[in-house]
């Protein structure tokens, strides 16, 4: 399965090239010592900076993270949370880290319930914030993986917001869509004038090309940066966060940010035609992957061809079996109990897989029956000692709450709008519980060895994208920069863990690139192909092969990928 090789992939096409897929829309990336790849071209060189200077996988991660933060604020930010996934050189082994935030103490069901739209939790405003947990992740990976000292792996991005940068095109489209957003009265966010002193001074936000500074996360940053840890969830940061919730009335509070621990957790693993898929368990969606690709497994999906109309039924038709479960069964650990073993095992999914019809489609879809007993922003950094990192983390939906706390440069996340509201489920809310969680990376390994360090941003797109990622490289050879510019295919209306119900056979949007005769058939099946609507989320891997790494980066986004 060599990286470089691919099929050829009749009438796809993106434009012209002298090697490999006519659709690939640039050439993998390859270096000997380490590699990074991030959605913006200065977070993967301060990554590559870092690693130059001596730095681990880890320091090298968390300089990127940070820098995103600021030039990616539609994606992340430290109001969000993170999940990690990484090869340990030294134990020989996939290690999980869950970065993620609970929900406030002093904020009950009953007022939630009060406070909802429609049965749900708000999407926007304080009852959908939750404790940011990326600070806390960065500093126990630092604990743990860091070599150089943790300060300097914030000068760089403190020079960047201090001086600005130019805003590159998909991040002004975002911020401008999360203006007119914010600012609409419907929405009902209790202040947003903080947000316009930040991302929109001028009364707009920055467009393509113009330089942007964020003085003011540059301060929150050199906080950080001297007080460690503490310099966030105890000191000044907290204290600031405190008397914003008092001001414009919340829950989130100095006690929820000084409580928040991050926590090492084991990942959880299926085999797929030979190679080992990694994923984090609840309260992350991290095992549907792993549940569609054991399904999957029980057909000949290389045999099929590459985007063909079966080949898409079949992928499709297993995520929404998996989606499912994952609304049903998919919840923080402590407050649920979760039959992991069960969902991901190969039994339960040649149960499910002989509910798939290659001439029609399955409708209605159910859960199976346990037994008794948007937006976001990944990457991933390789160092020349074998530490290879997959880095997911988000504010959530849009560019998080619409709440950013005075002077402090940054937006509170908004994924406590994932929590049920019915009573008795696992994913009802409760005061200190960790929501359903949609961010995941992934990692895959071959022979006991790593293989690649890989994720697909934006909701709900992430397990489905993972998954196709998987499909193109094992069953149609594709290459690691081939495999995420091949045009993709997003399913939605099925049950949601906020106890939204499923909505018929759902929409499946399919991108430009996918072939008129594979559209035709989709729907001759009963599929109704929509519109390419850029929800195909944003894909970011590095792969490692004897002696070298390849590094590929996102053509829907403003990434790149870098190697040395």
């Amino acid at each position: 399965m060599p990286a470089e090789s691919a099929p050829a992939a009749t009438n796809i096409h993106s434009g012209d090239r002298v090697a490999g897929a006519n659709f690939a829309t640039r050439s993998t990336v390859w270096g000997l010592h380490g590699a990074a790849a991030t959605a913006h071209p200065l977070a993967t060189l301060t990554a590559i900076d870092i690693l130059r200077a001596g730095g681990s996988a880890i320091d090298a991660a968390i300089a990127a993270n940070a820098a995103l933060g600021f030039l990616e604020p539609v994606a992340c930010g430290i109001g969000g949370d993170c999940f990690v996934m990484l090869w340990d050189p030294r134990l020989r082994k996939v290690v999980g880290l869950n970065g993620s935030g609970r929900s406030p103490r002093s904020l009950s069901l009953e007022t939630q319930r009060a406070r909802a739209k429609n049965g749900f939790i708000a999407a926007y405003g304080a009852t959908a914030v939750s404790t940011p947990g990326a600070v806390d992740a960065w500093w126990t990976l630092h604990q743990r993986y860091g070599r150089l000292k943790w300060a300097d792996l914030f000068a760089p991005v403190i020079e960047m917001a201090q001086a600005g940068a130019p805003v590159p095109q998909t991040v002004a489209a975002h911020l401008a869509g999360a203006h007119r957003l914010y600012t609409r009265p419907d929405i009902g966010i209790e202040e947003v004038e903080n947000f316009q002193k930040v991302w929109a001074p001028l009364g707009r936000t920055p467009v393509e090309g113009e330089i942007f500074a964020n003085p003011a996360l540059a301060r929150t940053y050199r906080l950080i940066a001297e007080g460690g840890r503490e310099g966030f969830y105890d000191g000044e940061v907290a204290d600031t966060i405190d008397a914003y919730f008092k001001r414009i009335g919340g829950w989130l509070s100095r006690d929820d940010l000084a409580a928040h621990r991050a926590q090492w957790v084991e990942p959880v693993s299926t085999s797929y035609r030979g190679v080992d898929i990694w994923a984090l368990p609840p309260n992350t969606q991290g095992i549907a992957t792993l549940q569609a690709l054991n399904i999957l497994e029980h057909f000949d999906i290389k045999s099929l061809g590459f985007q063909s109309t079966a080949s898409l039924h079949l992928q499709v038709e297993a995520k929404r079996l998996a989606f499912e479960d994952r609304a049903r069964f998919y919840a923080d650990p402590e407050f649920a109990k979760i039959p992991i073993n069960w969902l991901v095992s190969k039994a339960y999914a040649a149960e499910r897989a002989k509910l798939i019809r290659p001439d029609r489609i399955l409708n209605p879809v159910h859960s199976g029956e346990a037994p008794s007993h948007g937006d976001t922003t990944y990457f991933s950094v390789a160092d020349n000692d074998g530490m290879m990192v997959s880095f997911i983390q988000s504010n959530y939906r849009g560019m998080g709450s619409g709440l950013s706390p005075d002077g402090l440069g940054f937006m509170l996340q908004n994924r406590g709008e994932l929590f049920d509201l019915t009573e008795g489920r696992p994913n009802t809310y409760a005061p200190g519980k960790r929501p359903f969680q949609t961010i995941i990376p992934g990692f895959a390994t071959r022979d006991g060895e790593p293989w690649m360090a890989f994720g697909v941003m934006g909701g709900d797109m992430q397990p489905q994208g993972q998954t196709q990622i998987i499909v193109n490289r094992v069953d149609y050879g594709l290459g690691l920069q081939e495999a995420g510019d091949s045009p993709r295919w997003h399913h939605g209306g099925s049950s949601e863990p906020t106890g939204e119900e499923q909505h018929g056979i759902g929409t499946l949007h399919l991108e430009s690139g996918v072939p008129a005769i594979t559209r035709e058939g989709l729907a001759a099946l009963g599929w109704r192909p929509a519109r390419s609507d850029g929800s195909f989320g944003g894909y970011q891997a590095i792969e490692r092969l004897p002696g070298r790494y390849a590094a590929a980066s996102e053509m829907r986004k403003d990434g790149l990928a870098l190697a040395y």
